[in-house]
């Protein structure tokens, strides 16, 4: 390689890696932010945030680093560049050019009002108060415009937003597979109502203490490998993980006294995140390669650990009386009737608490919704009513509150338009991966039934974790089950499992 390229090269990674400190400093300061930051500190923390934000897209739009990548990029010099290196400066690319359109000011703006914007709505969520919510997520939502006015809209303006989340990922392949899921989910959940082996939940709305709750959580985090020594687990308003590097990524729960599975269901799902990030390979560490490949990817192993593994049926075989020995004398029931009774299949107001099969239906609604607002000119001011009327067609109840209804989510207010689609994305990518790890990994279900979860988390570390971003979505799917994303994976998962336990 000529010696201009080689400086290029060292330029060019230098920079990245700067990008990278950044961002985990900018990581710190969101987690700090969300989890117990004073509130009178809130608005200057959130010009800080902005600042420094502001510096870094500015290293990232840099003439310069323009300049080396188009260097990088020559074919001779590209070709001699290892895998990590290609993949490192397709990554780049693809950020530059579309970072580069949006002039700096604007974007530290953004920033600015998004981390306002997060901090109001979990104000106007504890308040029931859309009204003093309703500017910020106006301002969001113009915001978002304007970005893909400078992008350039796609099929369709919401098709930008999609691409940001799931590579490749289109309105016409989403209307597609949701409208297939959507027609064979919803005479499977009425079977299920129409079963008359209902299962009983009664037992699980109790109160109980939530110390104890914290520790099981913190258990069964141990038991699926991930390690506190490169992590630690706090509590929010909405569960989130936090990846800063492979030997930093925080996740946080949210504790309610009369569930006893809802703080640890959230902490298994933000557990399974944590594991990917923390099973980067070390190569990719202080890259922008040291992350998830997508959201669809990454949250397929959130799903993948909270409801293939975390709701099964050998996974309470074997932690059912440790879970009973912390409430002694409150579960006193049988591990079938506790296993049964949390994967009840009800409507439900609340996404995060919604059981496997209707959560899908929550999903699409917040993507039809999206569609509304961006390819269509929905208001701010008409969403909540478009929310009320979408859950009583789609899933039969209405919010009595702005609260358990358009205000339950916090994507919006920081501007993750495009981001819902990836869960359910998520659960069609883990039911795949699911049905080749049950032939490939023998004994599966016996190993979690006696507690052996590490052999799991190897599997997906070898396969999926170790690769960050090196692989695309395709290419990862393509290469661990040996075909692209089916949905029917997850149709027949969903059968199966609800079919057993309501005895169709």
């Amino acid at each position: 390689m000529p010696v201009q390229q080689k400086e290029a090269l060292l330029s060019f990674k230098e920079t990245i890696r700067k990008i990278k400190s950044y961002e985990e400093a900018l990581g710190v300061l969101y987690w700090d932010l969300r989890t117990g930051a004073p509130r009178k500190g809130m608005d200057n923390r959130s010009e800080v945030i902005g600042s420094l934000s502001g510096d870094m897209f500015k290293l990232s739009t840099s003439p310069e680093l323009g300049e080396w990548l188009s260097a990088l990029e020559e074919g001779s010099v590209y070709s001699e560049l290892d895998e990590i290196e290609q993949r490192l400066v397709t990554e780049a690319r693809k950020d530059y050019d579309r970072s580069v359109k949006i002039p700096p000011k604007l974007y530290q703006e953004y920033v600015v009002l998004a981390s306002q914007s997060e901090s109001k709505w979990e104000e106007a969520k504890e308040n029931n108060d859309y009204a003093g919510f309703q500017p910020y997520l106006e301002k969001v939502i113009s915001y978002t415009n304007q970005f893909i006015d400078l992008w350039g809209a796609k099929a369709t303006r919401y098709d930008t937003l999609l691409d940001q989340y799931e590579p490749g990922m289109t309105v016409s392949e989403l209307d597609r597979v949701f409208g297939g899921l959507r027609a064979q989910l919803v005479p499977l959940a009425a079977a299920i109502a129409n079963s008359p082996h209902q299962p009983d939940t009664s037992f699980l709305k109790q109160s109980y203490d939530k110390s104890a709750q914290k520790a099981f959580s913190l258990y069964i985090l141990e038991q699926m490998g991930y390690s506190f020594e490169a992590g630690r687990l706090d509590e929010s308003v909405h569960p989130f993980a936090t990846g800063l590097s492979p030997g930093d990524v925080r996740i946080t729960t949210r504790y309610l006294e009369n569930d006893v599975t809802s703080a640890l269901f959230g902490t298994i799902h933000e557990g399974g995140h944590a594991l990917y990030e923390q099973n980067i390979m070390d190569e990719l560490i202080g890259t922008t390669l040291c992350t998830g490949t997508s959201m669809g990817i990454h949250e397929s192993q959130s799903r993948f650990w909270e409801n293939v593994i975390g709701r099964s049926r050998p996974f309470w075989d074997r932690y059912f009386g440790e879970l009973q020995k912390r409430f002694p004398g409150q579960l006193d029931v049988t591990v079938d009737q506790f296993y049964r009774g949390n994967n009840v299949v009800q409507p439900s107001l609340i996404r995060i608490e919604a059981d496997e099969l209707t959560y899908n239906l929550h999903i699409i609604i917040r993507y039809e919704m999206e569609k509304l607002i961006f390819n269509e000119g929905a208001k701010a001011a008409d969403l909540p009513a478009i929310w009320n009327d979408k859950y009583k067609e789609y899933l039969g109840v209405t919010p009595s509150t702005d609260a358990e209804g358009v205000l339950q989510d916090v994507h919006w207010s920081g501007g993750a338009f495009g981001y819902f689609p990836s869960y359910s994305l998520g659960n069609m990518y883990a039911a795949q991966i699911a049905d080749t790890m049950e032939r490939e990994l023998q004994g599966m279900w016996k190993l979690v039934g006696s507690g052996d979860l590490l052999p799991i988390k190897q599997w997906l570390t070898e396969r999926i974790y170790k690769y960050g971003k090196l692989r695309t979505p395709s290419e990862l799917i393509q290469s661990v089950t040996g075909k692209p994303l089916d949905p029917q994976h997850l149709v027949t998962y969903l059968t199966g499992k609800y079919t057993d336990i309501y005895k169709l």
